[in-house]
């Protein structure tokens, strides 16, 4: 339906008329009431301000300028101060007929000016106008509302696909590692909560911004995505890992970063978290003393996800049982990353998990590992490490 077609199923419209003098009041009322329009009519400022919020609201004002206590302007500045009353058009009609008052009027905010004597053709064509426009207008809000509430649908709905998605490609990693899903989610949290609590750092500030944060939450859970690359004799060996194997291993850091530079090339436009996800990929098991790898990064060179991944994800494994190892006391834990503050991990980020120790404790209880699942997890894991010695 257009907006002309629209305008034909309207039903009649609402005005109201203000003006002191009760023979005016009585001659445009009647006026208007014979082309059929509902009119409400007040004669005082005040008055119409209580009748304009009241139902049925006008369409249209009709708007005496020249009244005691309470001129039309300063009705017309009331009305527009109240979000109930302030899309109203208002046609001012007054005896003012000079250049000057008309232009005072329109810059006051009214839609048109209309001068005494009354011409009666004059006055039902700039109502009927002024209808007109007013419809069209609400419709085209209620159009743009719509759209904005659809696409704001659509967007949701992709955002659910693409964190479905990431899930899905994280999971798939997992299924191959000893590790838990909860560790995603968990380490995720970790993350959030460093972020945040880094924000208002001058050297973190920058980077750490809102949509950033929400950008780190959301490529956190691929950080061990090129574990799909590695062999299952190194990575499910319970043991200690020769130096071959180690080698191996470490190249799941650049697997992770190629596998997401494909996925990069295959999108038509660049997709922002992608390129923090690839960061922690590649680089989160750099050390703050440069003795990590893949590249050997230190200090401000690593990247800042990769420096908030790193101990959040260290710090999982600490407190989370293993295939290798059982879990560790979470005060032990905290007491190996403190101690690592300006070795494996930023000073700074080892400050802000201590400042945010019992957040992440909550974590670590909110999304705890079942235990029956998790057994059956590492029978799983441990009946392939057989097969494999087999």
């Amino acid at each position: 339906m257009n907006a002309k077609s629209l305008l034909a199923t309207e039903e009649k419209a609402t005005l109201l008329v203000v003006d002191d003098t009760p023979e005016n009041l009585t001659v445009l009322g009647e006026l208007l009431q014979s082309a059929d329009y509902r009119v409400r009519v007040a004669n005082s400022g005040r008055s119409a301000l209580r009748i304009a919020v009241s139902d049925p609201k006008p369409d249209l004002i009709l708007l005496d300028v020249m009244m005691p206590d309470m001129d039309g302007y300063a009705v017309l500045v009331c009305l527009r101060e109240d979000s109930r009353t302030r899309d109203i058009p208002v046609i001012f009609v007054t005896a003012l007929d000079t250049a000057v008052s008309e232009h005072h009027g329109l810059e006051s905010g009214a839609v048109d000016y209309i001068t005494k004597p009354l011409r009666p053709l004059i006055v039902l064509a700039r109502v009927r106008t002024q209808l007109e426009l007013k419809r069209a207008r609400d419709w085209l809000r209620d159009q743009n509302a719509f759209l904005e509430a659809e696409i704001a649908r659509r967007m949701a709905e992709n955002q659910l696909v693409q964190d479905i998605s990431i899930h899905a490609l994280a999971r798939l990693a997992e299924t191959r590692d000893p590790e838990t899903g909860n560790h995603l989610r968990r380490t995720q949290e970790y993350v959030r909560i460093l972020a945040m609590a880094l924000q208002e750092h001058p050297g973190f500030a920058p980077f750490l911004t809102d949509r950033n944060i929400q950008l780190l939450a959301k490529s956190a859970p691929l950080h061990d995505i090129g574990k799909v690359g590695i062999p299952d004799h190194i990575l499910l060996k319970p043991g200690k890992l020769d130096p071959d194997e180690w080698k191996i291993m470490q190249t799941h850091a650049r697997i992770g970063r190629e596998a997401i530079e494909h996925a990069e090339s295959d999108a038509e436009q660049r997709v922002e978290f992608l390129v923090l996800a690839k960061e922690i990929a590649h680089y989160h098991h750099e050390r703050w003393d440069g003795s990590g790898y893949p590249e050997g990064l230190a200090g401000d060179a690593i990247p800042i996800p990769a420096r908030l991944m790193a101990l959040a994800d260290v710090f999982d494994a600490l407190i989370t049982r293993r295939v290798y190892k059982p879990p560790m006391p979470s005060d032990q834990a905290r007491n190996i990353i403190a101690a690592e503050s300006g070795r494996h991990f930023d000073p700074n980020v080892v400050e802000a998990f201590l400042a945010s120790f019992g957040q992440f404790m909550a974590v670590a209880e909110r999304y705890s590992d079942d235990e029956k699942a998790l057994r059956a997890k590492l029978d799983r894991v441990e009946g392939r490490v057989e097969s494999l010695r087999a």
